[in-house]
């Protein structure tokens, strides 16, 4: 018989998971159980942030860099509501992540007290688990579930606590469960693998559509697109899995996407999914023949008709796929769009070494890319920046995430956070707009509390751009895009930390290099020309709204800022 606080078994379980740090904000209905964390700092470091949303989505981050459980706290009521926008995001993206969310005591339970809400509720929508202590015996044994739910399911498992249930005695001869992770090997049938061989034996112009599924199984992939005379095409989830400029990569598809990429899609007689789910349907060819590959079976056939689901690792399913030595392939396709990327290309080298009198974001890149590390960590927000990051920047072996299929601003930050958290030796960059910024600015200062060196690199141009392109895209005069000019540089400093503002373009490498060799937090503050985002292949109808807007903008105003046409039209053929 032992006998310990309920709340210091708690501890101590979250460490025999390998937890060994949590964001949150203390707070009246986690009181109790800040207590026992503060017992055990040493082991499980708390990461105290000003907002309960950059908790959560740092968590997210976490465990999409990492594949760890990400965990973060917060009270009951306004702190639980405020969890729920980076929640989400891990849902989406599939990241492991639980929240222990505080309630009123368990007496108040259900009486409408202040700050109680219906919590169960609440998550039952973004959470894999989601279930209310109604006791301390059964707080340790809920919390493996939830560990061991979020895990398996690859998503979010909340854990509500009132309060008063940590203080309690546990006492108990045995426990009921055990922290005891166990991982799934799942392999297709060789019925199934053979069809989709033959499939592959066929096909005359294959393409590969690669996301962050293939991250641990590069070599693989590559191989296999060697063999069968495939490009790849990355989704945005996926970016880094191979070298950006390999001669394999067609980049990206769709809105953020690449003419070749586009082209090559429409061409192809045989679609081959490697751990993705790519959401944009109209982007995908019509009436191919498909193969997909993905670990988790619901994903297969989710966004296209399938006509070979396979359901496993992909290191693995390649490696089978790579041991047949029966391919023929044809290498005109893939050398046709290796023409065509080629000439992209140089397309975007010319863009990021235009001179020009304003900024842009291509030129950014250009600077970033000659201080970046090999080995670095990149955090992106989302908006413009993610289309000039995605496609400027080439990545090598860096390891970038991004919000993916919810697309929450506010991203880049939290996950620059997460990021040093996970790989404190890394250098550590955020690519944020200033719209995605200013929505979780105030969390710049737990970086410099928490002396977490990083580089947050801001493309400033007082707008919240794409929605502004977006506004023009559809037809419509832009309405409340523009955004008030703040001095982050400025800002940077009051908070403790350094920060470089550059107007123009002779400012910007002097200022990008001070940056990097930064020992502390440092915002860099780029302001730059507002240019609309150009999809790779520009429709007719997107062309065919875009002057309604130039028409409109020219009745109401008298006068236009013409659109780069020189840049569009090549876009448009």
């Amino acid at each position: 018989m032992f006998e310990k606080r309920t709340g210091e078994v708690l501890t101590d379980i979250m460490i025999d998971w390998g937890i060994d740090h949590i964001y949150g904000l203390p707070g009246d209905s986690i009181n109790e159980l800040m207590d026992d964390l503060r017992k055990k700092k040493e082991e499980i470091q708390f990461i105290q942030v000003r907002h309960e949303e950059t908790a959560a989505l740092a968590a997210a981050s976490y465990g999409k860099l990492t594949g760890k459980l990400g965990v973060c706290l917060s009270i009951a009521g306004p702190g639980a509501v405020h969890l729920l926008n980076g929640l989400y995001d891990a849902k989406e993206d599939g990241a492991p992540v639980l929240a222990l969310v505080g309630q009123v005591t368990s007496d108040e339970v259900g009486t409408d007290s202040f700050q109680e809400l219906h919590l169960e509720r609440l998550f039952s929508d973004v959470a894999v688990f989601s279930k209310r202590v109604q006791s301390e015996h059964q707080l340790p044994d809920l919390l493996n579930q939830a560990i061991r739910s979020a895990y398996t399911e690859n998503g979010v498992s909340v854990l509500i606590i009132p309060d008063d249930l940590s203080a309690q005695a546990y006492k108990t001869k045995e426990p009921l469960t055990s922290s005891v992770k166990v991982e799934q090997d799942v392999f297709p049938s060789i019925q199934q693998l053979e069809k989709a061989h033959g499939l592959i034996k066929k096909a005359k112009k294959p393409i590969i559509l690669a996301g962050r599924g293939t991250k641990h199984a590069r070599d693989e992939l590559l191989s296999f697109a060697e063999r069968i005379a495939s490009p790849i095409i990355v989704s945005l989830l996926g970016k880094g899995v191979i070298p950006d400029e390999h001669p394999y990569c067609l980049g990206h598809l769709g809105q953020i996407g690449t003419r070749p990429a586009y082209h090559a899609m429409k061409d192809t007689d045989l679609l081959i999914m490697i751990g993705t789910s790519f959401p944009y349907r109209k982007f995908l060819p019509k009436e191919v023949e498909a193969i997909q590959i993905d670990v988790d079976p619901r994903k297969i056939g989710k966004r296209y008709p399938i006509t070979q689901g396979l359901v496993g690792d992909s290191k693995a399913v390649l490696s089978w796929l790579n041991s047949k030595n029966d391919y023929t392939p044809d290498n005109s396709y893939l050398e046709k769009a290796q023409e065509q990327m080629a000439s992209w290309r140089n397309d975007l080298v010319e863009e990021k070494e235009d001179k020009t009198e304003r900024l842009r974001g291509a030129q950014v890149m250009r600077e970033l890319q000659k201080v970046l590390a090999d080995d670095a960590i990149l955090s992106v927000d989302v908006g413009n920046v993610t289309v000039w990051t995605s496609r400027y920047l080439n990545l090598t072996n860096q390891k970038m995430i991004v919000s993916g299929y919810l697309a929450t601003m506010g991203c880049g930050l939290p996950g620059a956070i997460a990021g040093k958290i996970a790989y404190p030796d890394k250098q550590v960059v955020a690519v944020c707009g200033d719209g995605g910024f200013t929505m979780v600015m105030h969390d710049f200062v737990t970086a410099v509390k928490y002396n977490l060196p990083m580089m947050v690199v801001i493309l400033n141009n007082s707008k919240i751009g794409m929605i502004q392109y977006e506004q023009q895209e559809i037809g419509h005069l832009n309405y409340e895009t523009d955004l008030a000019d703040i001095d982050f540089a400025q800002f940077a400093q009051a908070c403790g930390g350094e920060g470089y503002r550059v107007h123009n373009p002779d400012e910007l490498e002097s200022a990008m290099k001070k940056a990097a060799l930064s020992t502390k937090p440092v915002i860099l503050d780029v302001m730059i020309e507002l240019q609309p985002p150009l999809p790779g292949k520009i429709t007719y109808d997107q062309a065919v709204h875009y002057t309604e807007y130039l028409i409109q903008e020219f009745f109401e105003k008298g006068n236009v800022d013409m659109p780069p046409f020189k840049k569009a039209l090549k876009r448009l053929f």
